[in-house]
C-alpha cells in the first residue's frame, strides 16, 4: 500500500533522493554479490548521515510545538549530536547536547576532533558528563533553566529513535524503490545501534509490500536486545500512523561485528573500512557502517549472502568520527599489509 506521511509534521532539511551508487569493483573483490550503496552520508547538511532524515521530522514536530530549544543525547562523538546541532543552526533553535562518556576510548583526537569538534562549530551547547547519572543531572538543570528564561524545549532521544523519527526512514522506503524502478533486490543491509533506521526500514517494506530482507547488522547490542527495539519501535510507529504493523519476518539481525562493544574498532571493521575505500572511494565510519560492511564481508564469506545476490548497503554516514579514530588508522597503516 502507499505510505502517506502527508500529515505528519516535517521540516525540509536534506537534499533528496541520495544517490544510489552502483559498485562493480567492490562486488568484484567481494567475489560476486552486486552491491550498490545508498548514499546517505551525502544528503547536504552538518556532514552528512542517517539522523537527517529523522530529524526533519523530529525537528518539524518540534516546531510545530513551538519549541526554541532542542535537547539530545548521545555518546562523546555522536553522529546524531552532531547532525542536530547543525540543523538547529540551520532553523535558529538552541541546541543543547548532553553527552556521555560512555566508550572506553580517550585522547585527544577523540576528545577534541570528530563530531565533537563540529558539534562547537554548529553552536551547539556541549554538557559532557562522566556517567548516566550526571547526564540525568545535567538534563534536569537545562529543563530548570529553559524553563527560568522562558524557553520551550524538546526533548529528542538517543539516535532519535522514537516513533517520529522513524518516519525518516519510512519514507526513505520509497525513495529507493523509485531509485531502483525494475531492479530486484535481495537484501539491504543496514547498521543497527539505537534502531531507529532499521525500524524504519523493517515498517516502511512491511507497509508496501516489498518482498525484500533486511539484514540488520548490531554495532553495540545483541541480536535479541536489536530484536527487541526494532518490535517496539515499529509498534510505536504503526500506532503513530493509526496503521498496525505486524510482519517482520523480512527482518534479519546479526551481533557477530559488535566485537568489544559499542564504539570499539574490530581488526574487521578496519579491513572492510579499507575495502569500501580502495575499491569506490567510499568512506565509512569506525562505529556504524564499518561495523555494517564487516557483518556484510562476513555474510559472503560464508555464503549467508549468495554470489548471484544484489545488495543495497545504506551508508548512514559518520565521515567526521573516523578522525576521532585517527591515531590508530595511523598506526595500522604503518604496519606492512
Amino acid at each position: 500500500m502507499p505510505i502517506d506521511l502527508n500529515d505528519q509534521p516535517r521540516i525540509a532539511l536534506g537534499h533528496w533522493p541520495t544517490p544510489l551508487e552502483d559498485c562493480p569493483r567492490l562486488s568484484e573483490a567481494l567475489g560476486g554479490p552486486r552491491i550498490l550503496v545508498k548514499r546517505d552520508d551525502v544528503n547536504g547538511l552538518g556532514a552528512g548521515g542517517n539522523k537527517l532524515r529523522k530529524l526533519e521530522f523530529l525537528l518539524g514536530a518540534a516546531l510545530a510545538d513551538g519549541a526554541d530549544t532542542i535537547i539530545t543525547f548521545g555518546a562523546v562523538q555522536t553522529n546524531h549530536g552532531r547532525q542536530t546541532a547543525a540543523a538547529c543552526a540551520r532553523l535558529g533553535l538552541r541546541c543543547e547536547l548532553v553527552l556521555t562518556k560512555a566508550v572506553p576510548m580517550s585522547g585527544a583526537a577523540y576528545e577534541q576532533s570528530g563530531n565533537i569538534l563540529l558539534d562547537g562549530l554548529y553552536g551547539a551547547n556541549v554538557h559532557l558528563c562522566a556517567d548516566g547519572d550526571e547526564s540525568v543531572a545535567a538534563y534536569e538543570r537545562i529543563v530548570e533553566t529553559a524553563a527560568a528564561e522562558g524557553r520551550k524545549t524538546a526533548t529528542l532521544p538517543v539516535g532519535g529513535s522514537n516513533a517520529v523519527g522513524v518516519l525518516g526512514y519510512v519514507a526513505a522506503v520509497a525513495e529507493l524503490r523509485a531509485q531502483l524502478g525494475d531492479l530486484h533486490v535481495d537484501r539491504i543491509v543496514v547498521a543497527v545501534g539505537s534502531a531507529g533506521t532499521a525500524a524504519g526500514l523493517a515498517a516502511g517494506i512491511s507497509l508496501s509490500d516489498w518482498p525484500v530482507q533486511l539484514n540488520g547488522a548490531c554495532i553495540s547490542h545483541t541480536v535479541a536486545e536489536s530484536e527487541a527495539d526494532i518490535r517496539r519501535l515499529v509498534d510505536e510507529t504503526g500506532a503513530l500512523l493509526g496503521t498496525p504493523i505486524a510482519n517482520l519476518g523480512h527482518v534479519l539481525l546479526d551481533d557477530s561485528a559488535v566485537g568489544p562493544g559499542y564504539g570499539v574498532p574490530t581488526p574487521q571493521m578496519w579491513d572492510a573500512l579499507r575495502l569500501f575505500a580502495r575499491t569506490e572511494g567510499i568512506t565509512l565510519d569506525p562505529v556504524y557502517s564499518g561495523k555494517a560492511a564487516a557483518s556484510l564481508v562476513e555474510a559472503v564469506g560464508t555464503g549467508a549472502i549468495g554470489a548471484d545476490e544484489t545488495i543495497v548497503f545504506v551508508h548512514t554516514g559518520g565521515l567526521p568520527g573516523l578522525f576521532a579514530y585517527a591515531p590508530e588508522l595511523v598506526r595500522l597503516s604503518e604496519i606492512p599489509e
